[in-house]
């Protein structure tokens, strides 16, 4: 193989340049990315990058991901602010285009590494209205939000959501989030946690309306949002309009190429599509049925496919539980594993009433996930044993027990084992 074009150059396509230098590829290295920027580091930008004001804001070089010395060891050829518009995997080409012009890369193999793109609401475009997935956006939105004291209303209570919210609440601005789900967060936490983390926004002056979507948008024939229609008849004012609705995996490009498209690039564990020398990851990869949008999948995932693209097989599996953390109002959430729908939920460790704490999820005595707010240390414990334990196991907290001092399971007032999702949380405000 000498030639492999990575299409994408945000965390999962850095982290696929690295891995093929690392597994000895020393042939032509193309990375093809829609933005102009080198790799940074999102998470930063739905929380302190939207904070921080002159002098001491954060700006693009504080979040790159790579520094000019990695960048001369990777050998790279680098064509950003370029979009690749069509893949042929017959004739093993990307077509690319940067604006100016058209061209034609011929290669080898490729990492697919497009992530995704935030959905929008329909209807024409409005000033004030803004999306939260790359840096031109954090940055347009840092300064609506700097501008005066905005009235905001986030649609969706999302993560990214729930972040955007929370950082405008730390800039004292008035807020409110609208989720058309009964709470939000149930498909990610369960329905117990998302009823505990529900309470959160009410705690810091943020107005949450959970059970109605939005009909409208309003302008007042000017152009710039002024009102938000909610379906349910309600008005509310609005000077600025976050909208954090999810995501669609990036694979238009795709279409004709042959590769197989379900709600992102169908591939095996080991990110390797059914068209030979062409693997997926980060979040435009559904690996084995399961789509991931977390930070850490798309760093992990790559070392796994680079392996299976330079042998032509699946010699190699990513198997690791799924990662995430989200900074809310001052809170650490962090999810390790794959809560499910019939999961029973029992408290370990702290208490919600009081903020941090560590819960477990269980089905059939396994160990299915591991949740904390504000309790990393534990946290990373149970994560690791986790991802060690086979499945079928007892799980990584083999019954845990209770610490010292915390209330045993039956006395808990929000969740226990024999509880499950019968457990009485707190009722988030409306």
């Amino acid at each position: 193989m000498r030639t492999v074009t990575v299409v994408g150059a945000s965390l999962a396509g850095l982290h696929a340049a690295r891995a093929l230098r690392a597994e000895g590829f020393d042939g032509r290295l193309v990375i093809v990315g829609a933005e102009r920027h080198r790799p940074y580091d999102r998470p930063p930008l739905s929380k302190s990058f939207l904070t921080q004001r002159p002098p001491g804001d954060v700006e693009l070089a504080d979040l790159r991901l790579c520094d000019r010395e990695e960048e001369d060891a990777l050998a790279a050829e680098w064509h950003l602010g370029t979009r690749a518009t069509a893949l042929d995997t017959a004739g093993r080409t990307v077509t690319v285009d940067d604006g100016r012009t058209v061209r034609t890369l011929r290669t080898d193999g490729v990492v697919i590494a497009t992530g995704a793109a935030p959905r929008t609401l329909p209807g024409p475009p409005l000033a004030g209205v803004h999306v939260l997935r790359t840096y031109d956006d954090a940055h347009a939105l840092r300064t609506a939000l700097h501008d005066g004291t905005p009235r905001v209303v986030v649609i969706g209570g999302g993560f990214i959501g729930a972040e955007a919210a929370s950082s405008c609440a730390a800039l004292g601005l008035p807020v409110t989030v609208v989720e058309a789900a009964p709470l939000p967060l149930v498909p990610q936490l369960g329905p117990d946690l998302a009823r505990i983390c529900a309470d959160l926004p009410a705690r810091h002056g943020v107005r949450l309306l959970c059970g109605t979507g939005v009909a409208a948008l309003r302008d007042g024939g000017t152009g710039r949002v002024r009102a938000v229609e909610l379906a349910d008849g309600r008005l509310l004012d609005a000077d600025l309009v976050i909208v954090g609705i999810g995501v669609r995996p990036a694979t238009g490009w795709l279409t004709g190429s042959g590769l197989r498209l379900d709600d992102g690039v169908v591939c095996d564990a080991g990110g390797v599509t059914a068209v030979p020398r062409v693997v997926a990851v980060g979040d435009v990869a559904r690996c084995a049925g399961v789509r991931t949008e977390h930070w850490t999948s798309a760093a992990e995932q790559p070392a796994t496919a680079v392996r299976n693209l330079l042998a032509g097989r699946t010699v190699a599996r990513h198997e690791t539980p799924p990662y995430f953390w989200s900074d809310q109002y001052g809170v650490r959430l962090q999810l390790a594993g794959r809560p499910g729908p019939g999961d029973a939920v029992r408290i370990v460790e702290g208490d919600p009433g009081d903020g941090g704490f560590l819960a477990v999820h269980e089905r059939d005595g396994c160990t299915t996930a591991v949740f904390a707010a504000d309790r990393p240390r534990p946290f990373m414990r149970l994560r690791r044993r986790l991802a060690t334990d086979p499945p079928g196991s007892p799980g990584p907290s083999g019954t845990p027990a209770a610490p010292a001092g915390a209330p045993g399971a039956a006395f808990w007032p929000y969740c226990s084992a024999a509880s499950g999702h019968r457990c009485a949380a707190p009722t988030p405000g409306a």
